[in-house]
């Protein structure tokens, strides 16, 4: 089994995270903002990663920390998880329609960081979730995986559901690119020989 675990605490917040990448989608989650909460769950959900998060963040200034440090730990987190990624699919891609929303995610476990995050301008945020908070979710996310991640909003008018379709894209895109593909299961996905 692929799993890691990580406590990490700064003077914004405090948190401790159990990671399965080999798991049933199963989550056990508070970080103390319900939204956030539910997007992990769908992250967990169609990933198929099992986690355990609990997050205390200074939510009385607003999210932004709880989500980036929560985004930073979870990308550490599936880096240890993935170990030398021996074997890996390695790329990902998934494109996610919600309603009247179509959201692309595409990924490389490529040991480069590197965010794309495209939305059309004027697209509306959820309620309690500023659509930032996605964008600064796959930033800190990205950076701690060492992954490349491309995320392209093509078209939307509810904040929830752009939200929703970005987490839902992200987890499928993950799923596929950390699965093992058993044709190649003794060798690192690259011609140089490391990622």
């Amino acid at each position: 089994m692929r799993t890691s675990t990580l406590k990490r605490q700064t003077e914004e917040t405090n948190i401790s995270l159990e990671i399965n990448l080999d798991g049933s989608g199963c989550a056990a989650i508070g970080t103390g903002h319900a939204f956030f909460d539910h997007m992990l769950h769908l992250l967990c959900r169609h990933s198929l990663c099992d986690m355990t998060l609990q997050a205390e963040g200074d939510l009385d200034v607003d999210a932004h920390h709880t989500v980036e440090d929560t985004a930073i730990a979870l990308g550490e987190c599936m880096r240890r998880a993935l170990g030398e990624k021996r074997g890996i699919v390695r790329y990902g891609y998934s494109c996610i329609p919600m309603d009247e929303t179509l959201v692309r995610v595409v990924i490389d476990l490529s040991n480069r960081p590197f965010l794309e995050f495209r939305i059309q301008p004027g697209m509306p945020d959820a309620p309690n979730f500023p659509l930032s908070l996605c964008e600064e979710f796959c930033r800190a996310f990205s950076s701690n995986l060492r992954c490349t991640l491309h995320v392209e909003v093509f078209y939307g008018r509810d904040g929830h559901h752009i939200a929703e379709a970005i987490f839902k894209g992200l987890a499928r895109a993950l799923r596929q690119a950390a699965e093992i593909d058993m044709r190649a299961a003794a060798l690192l996905p690259s011609t140089k020989g490391v990622l």
